[in-house]
Formats: C-alpha cells, sequence, structure tokens
C-alpha cells in the first residue's frame, strides 16, 4: 500500500495559499494561473480554512452579483481534515469519500504542513498500483515471472 508520504515524493510538496485577507478575485485569479482546484487559507503559520471551486461555487449562487473584492476568509471551508505522511492512500480516498472533499492538507508529526494531495493525486496513486499489480500478474500467466 502507498502512504501519503510515497504520492508526495512523486508529485511534489508545493502547496499553494493565501492570507486570510486575500479577497475572492486574488484567491481566484491565483487559482486560474497555477491551474489548481484549491488553495489553503493562512492566518500566519496556521491553516484557516481551505477555498476551493465548490467554495466559490456556493459563494456564487448565494448571490445575485459577485463581489469579488470580499475576504475570501468569509467563503472559505473552515472544517480542514488533515492526513499525516505515514497514512495510506487507501485512507486518504476513504475520508474524502465519506466527508465529500477533494484536498486534504499534510500534516507532519509536528503538525507543520508539508503537502496537500487532490483526489486526483489519489486516484492516480491506486490506477498506478492496480496497473502494476496487473502486468505482474500478466507476466506470471505468460511465464515471465512475476513482478508485481
Amino acid at each position: 500500500m502507498a502512504t501519503v508520504k510515497n504520492l508526495l515524493k512523486i508529485k511534489g510538496t508545493q502547496v499553494w495559499s493565501v492570507p486570510v485577507t486575500a479577497t475572492v478575485r486574488e484567491t481566484l485569479k491565483l487559482m486560474a494561473e497555477k491551474n489548481i482546484g484549491a488553495v489553503l487559507v493562512m492566518e500566519g503559520e496556521k491553516i484557516a480554512g481551505i477555498f476551493s471551486e465548490r467554495d466559490y461555487a456556493r459563494y456564487a449562487a448565494q448571490r445575485e452579483s459577485l463581489l469579488l473584492d470580499e475576504p475570501v476568509s468569509e467563503f472559505m471551508t473552515r472544517a480542514v481534515y488533515y492526513v499525516s505522511p505515514q497514512q495510506t492512500v487507501e485512507e486518504c480516498m476513504a475520508l474524502m469519500t465519506s466527508k465529500h472533499i477533494r484536498h486534504l492538507p499534510v500534516l507532519d508529526e509536528d503538525h507543520n504542513l508539508v503537502g496537500l494531495i487532490s483526489i486526483g493525486d489519489v486516484v492516480k496513486q491506486v490506477l498506478e498500483e492496480k496497473e502494476s499489480t496487473i502486468q505482474g500478474l500478466e507476466n506470471y500467466i505468460l511465464g515471465r515471472g512475476y513482478s508485481g
């Protein structure tokens, strides 16, 4: 089973964030520039929340007109779920599924932010593991040895 630590080695540890004082406009601009679906909203070094495409959809649906200069902190998700580098990718998938979320910050044992994973990262890792298993089984069946 792959762990979050393994996943971060492959995808990297870059985390995009904005301060709690950032506007919705600034946050959306960063998300568009970096082609990402969510950013962490930070109060100093502490995670105050997460702002995702879903949060923006909720924000837009609540308004007659969009006031993009409002603070992102008014619309972010405050209940942020976390994972550790030692957790398995399957545990992350289960948490994402049960909580209906698409992004998980990764915190080390000292509660330092060390990465952010998305449902896309998790699905890609699971598919790669399954492909490796399938390839190994095909090799075994065809007499080329098992390499899974």
